[in-house]
């Protein structure tokens, strides 16, 4: 679909056309956005999304940590919160009120301040409070189900709505939120803390990372969910994959369930070397692995749009 500039709704925020998005994802790789909206508020999504041809995909970005973008870019509208949607404020003595584009490290630290226990897992998901929810973001034995009270999101249809934990139908690392929805703020709830203990344990979790995951490489995090009774990395090493390359491509070899772009890595690269990866995983163990980065965008300009669905 060719979307016009004359054919989009007014905004209030920013709108460009063909955006680069390798700039903004973690892996430095992928083609461009048809459009790029950053809303000034909710209501200015609400009321672009309301306008806008339902036929129009729009799809979310946090800070594209756990998302490879296909080379041939990303038809329709990619919905990019800023700073308006980047504040956490306390709600009670135990809940904290966190904008849909608030990073993970901005929650736990706020938390910390608020003598508020539980929230400490966020500070090593390098992601936003947005992609927390749609995916039950997770890590060190806490999931985003542990903490969720409410959310509010601005639906495909414009519609804004507050929902609770029990509308996600929570799964490993996925949810029911819809297509196009776009979570706007939520309510995490803690438990009272001492600062010093809270800070204590945010930087046992940092260590740990640190210690244990290619930080300082241009990846995707988590490339594989966990199999039942299994931990992807292993599967990945047992194959014979660590080290394993595909043209700017290779698999970590800090940490096996981590893809790397080298330096010039195109998203096909990227994508074909997991693809092989799984071939090879499956070969040797018999285990299918499953995607847990999102695969957005089309390949090419002659190919549908995808959304992160293995094909």
């Amino acid at each position: 679909m060719t979307l016009i500039a004359a054919a989009l709704p007014p905004v209030r925020g920013t709108l460009k056309a063909d955006a680069p998005l390798a700039p903004l994802v973690w892996f430095k790789a992928g083609g461009a956005a048809q459009w790029l909206f950053e809303p000034k508020d909710a209501q200015d999504l609400s009321d672009f999304l309301a306008r806008l041809d339902p036929d129009v995909p729009v799809m979310a970005l946090g800070l594209g940590s756990n998302l490879i973008v296909r080379d041939g870019g990303v038809p329709g509208v990619v919905v990019r919160l800023g700073k308006p949607f980047a504040r956490v404020e306390q709600v009670d003595a135990t809940a904290l009120r966190c904008g849909g584009g608030a990073s993970g490290i901005l929650v736990s630290s706020t938390a910390r301040d608020a003598g508020i226990a539980g929230l400490e897992f966020l500070r090593s998901i390098p992601g936003t409070v947005g992609g927390f929810v749609r995916m039950n973001g997770g890590a060190y034995g806490r999931e985003t189900c542990d903490i969720l009270v409410e959310f509010d999101v601005v639906l495909r249809s414009g519609e804004q709505v507050t929902l609770s934990l029990d509308a996600l139908d929570y799964t490993y690392r996925h949810s029911s939120l819809p297509q196009g929805a776009v979570v706007v703020s939520a309510i995490f709830r803690g438990v009272p803390g001492d600062p010093a203990a809270i800070q204590a344990e945010m930087d046992r979790i940092a260590s740990a990372r640190e210690e244990s995951q290619p930080l300082r490489s241009k990846t995707g995090g988590s490339t594989f969910k966990n199999p039942a009774g299994h931990k992807a990395w292993a599967l990945v090493d047992d194959a014979g994959c660590r080290g394993l390359q595909l043209g700017g491509a290779q698999v970590s070899e800090k940490h096996t369930n981590f893809l790397l772009n080298t330096g010039d890595a195109t998203s096909a690269d990227i994508e074909a070397l997991g693809e092989e990866v799984r071939r090879r995983v499956k070969a040797k163990s018999g285990v299918e692995l499953e995607w847990e980065i999102q695969r957005v965008g089309i390949k090419s300009p002659l190919e549908p749009l995808s959304q992160g669905k293995d094909t």
